[in-house]
């Protein structure tokens, strides 16, 4: 027997609907599309700022080498006749401007241009170590031996102490009448601090292996045979002067009791003792004395490129060196 849902015609039972976990919230499908135009969007952006670095980094590297390959090229060196200038510039000791191996390589340059008529030391310096000064000293003694060409100190505000030890080598010394010259000695000097920490209550516990050891330490007194033994050691380097200058400038040399003592003149003073030789400028000696108006500079200069390459390069050394020490546990 057919039940009425059986019968033809009759209607489909109706079904209840499904429930659904939640609602779909109005427009829903329109942030999901615009969520991922924006992640698109900066991705893009991303990658294209990465590129646009990498492009920045090679530009910097390809423009430090070309300004270190076109300075070690030396471009503006002239073909013809011309002034060799070198200047001696600020405090005279390792790893200045006016350290010897700066000063000695731009020697050695302008001696073996054929076509540099004379040499001359542009000097402002009041000094430095007796070490660097010694070596260029010996090698402009060398160089003029070697190629038989002139060298000339000109002295702008100061040479005095290691820079006059330099200028003793040259063949002449112009000056300036006001310039400082001078001033053959040297010194060693420092800081006490024993009265003080004494009135401080301060005890100092300096541990040594060596008589000597701790000689010139400022918190501790200094004894007799230290004293003694320093100013040997200083009077030594103060005859290793005297010796230099008195080769360089032989006869012309005025000697007084004073010329060793320390002193320094000007340079109108400087001349009557024989300490100089003219008065006279760069474009004086070049002009007058090497007859070479033209005036080529061959000290060494640190350039932009170069002082960049060193600290990428510092950077770079330093960035490894953390990472050493992370990868091997070292604090």
């Amino acid at each position: 027997m057919d039940t009425p849902n059986d019968l033809p015609g009759a209607a489909p039972p109706s079904v209840p609907p499904v429930a659904t976990a939640a609602a779909a919230p109005p427009g829903w499908e329109k942030l999901i599309e615009q969520f991922a135009r924006d992640y698109l969007k900066d991705r893009r952006s991303d990658r294209r700022w990465r590129v646009f670095f990498r492009l920045a980094w090679l530009a910097l590297f390809v423009m430090v080498f070309w300004a270190l390959l076109s300075a070690r090229n030396h471009a503006g060196v002239p073909t013809g006749p011309h002034t060799a200038l070198i200047e001696v510039r600020g405090e005279i000791a390792d790893d200045t401007e006016a350290s010897a191996e700066h000063i000695v390589s731009a020697l050695k340059s302008a001696f073996e241009e054929s076509t540099a008529q004379g040499i001359v030391l542009r000097i402002n310096s009041p000094g430095g170590s007796p070490v660097q000064a010694g070596i260029v000293n010996d090698e402009i003694r060398r160089l003029k031996a070697l190629h038989k060409k002139k060298i000339y100190a000109v002295v702008e505000e100061v040479c005095a102490s290691g820079a006059y030890y330099i200028a003793a080598a040259a063949d002449e010394i112009y000056t300036d009448k006001a310039s400082i010259v001078g001033s053959i000695g040297v010194l060693m000097d420092g800081f006490g601090f024993t009265g003080a920490m004494q009135k401080l209550g301060v005890e100092r516990r300096l541990m040594a292996a060596g008589e000597n050891k701790g000689i010139g330490d400022p918190f501790s007194p200094v004894t007799d045979k230290q004293r003694a033994y320093t100013q040997a050691m200083l009077d030594q380097v103060h005859r290793q002067f005297i010796r230099v200058v008195k080769e360089g400038r032989g006869k012309r040399l005025k000697e007084t009791p004073e010329t060793f003592s320390g002193l320094y003149w000007n340079g109108e003073e400087a001349v009557k003792l024989g300490l100089a030789d003219k008065f006279g400028n760069l474009d004086y000696v070049a002009r007058e004395v090497i007859h070479a108006e033209e005036v080529v500079d061959y000290t060494p200069k640190e350039n932009v490129a170069e002082r960049l390459a060193k600290r990428f390069g510092a950077s770079i050394g330093a960035g490894a060196v953390r990472a050493l020490q992370g990868m091997n546990g070292i604090r």
